[in-house]
């Protein structure tokens, strides 16, 4: 299998990334929403993230202009999914809207595309009769600030073909990532199986009224020396996200996603994306 053409459904913060990421090391991408106004924030993101690699490269030089002209945009589904040996899916973190969207790509996609969820949640056997190509279909997630955190794990679920895994997982290498292979489902892959205890634990400090996101993340940085705290990553990540998946856990992150919304997102405070979110960037 050879994958040349890559679309990339959901142009949100991380979606925007997965296709600039892979327009940059040399393919021809299609970035997928359903409005206009998403793809006019999928410039700015991929503007953002630029200047982000290009702080982090100084004294590289980086053809940052061929990597934009690889990637169009488009809001025709159709158009986004006819060409692609690959599609990978970015769109809300929510099993209806992602299982009515692999229903709507499987009627438009040729039969030997191979479809990757980069849900952070969800297994692929909970979408995979859904997508109508059980066996070519497989998760793929990125982390946010996709360049930086370059890792990328590959997980299938029983029916996955093994070659599929193995194209996916040579993919992952071809756009400078670190492909991480599952041998079986885990929710929550490896990355967030470490990583949304602590975020939880830091939530419900917070919902509790315990400290504030400032002291929360202090006492994170200083007692690990980790460079980031829980609340400086809900902001890379972006607080829709966390809302959506927040909303449906227990009764203190539920709590934890009002805050979210009350707080930040209806004031349009959605995390680094915006310029402001927990803190002002």
């Amino acid at each position: 299998m050879t994958i040349k053409t890559v679309s990339v459904l959901g142009a949100g913060v991380l979606g925007s990334q997965i296709a600039f990421q892979t327009a940059f090391h040399g393919f021809d991408v299609i970035a997928y929403d359903v409005s206009r106004e998403a793809l006019t924030k999928s410039h700015t993101t991929i503007a953002w993230m630029i200047e982000q690699m290009a702080k982090d490269q100084t004294g590289t030089e980086y053809d940052f202009d061929a990597a934009q002209q690889r990637i169009g945009f488009t809001t025709v589904l159709a158009d986004a999914v006819r060409k692609a040996d690959l599609v990978i899916e970015a769109v809300p973190e929510r099993i209806d809207i992602k299982r009515e969207a692999y229903r709507k790509i499987a009627a438009v996609a040729r039969p030997e595309t191979i479809f990757a969820t980069n849900s952070s949640t969800l297994l692929p056997s909970a979408l995979a009769e859904d997508t109508g190509r059980p066996d070519r279909f497989v998760a793929l997630h990125f982390a946010n600030e996709i360049w930086r955190h370059n890792v990328a794990e590959v997980m299938g679920h029983p029916g996955t073909s093994p070659e599929v895994i193995a194209t996916v997982t040579q993919f992952a290498t071809d756009i400078g990532m670190v492909p991480v292979v599952l041998h079986k489902e885990q929710p929550g892959y490896v990355l967030n199986s470490l990583l949304i205890p602590l975020l939880g634990a830091a939530a419900k400090l917070l919902g509790k009224g315990i400290a504030a996101p400032r002291d929360i993340d202090r006492t994170w940085k200083i007692g690990t020396g980790a460079p980031k705290g829980p609340f400086d990553i809900f902001d890379i990540v972006g607080l829709n996200t966390v809302h959506n998946i927040m909303a449906s856990g227990d009764p203190e992150e539920r709590h934890f996603a009002e805050l979210l919304r009350e707080n930040y997102i209806d004031k349009g405070f959605l995390g680094v994306a915006s310029g402001r979110g927990i803190y002002q960037y």
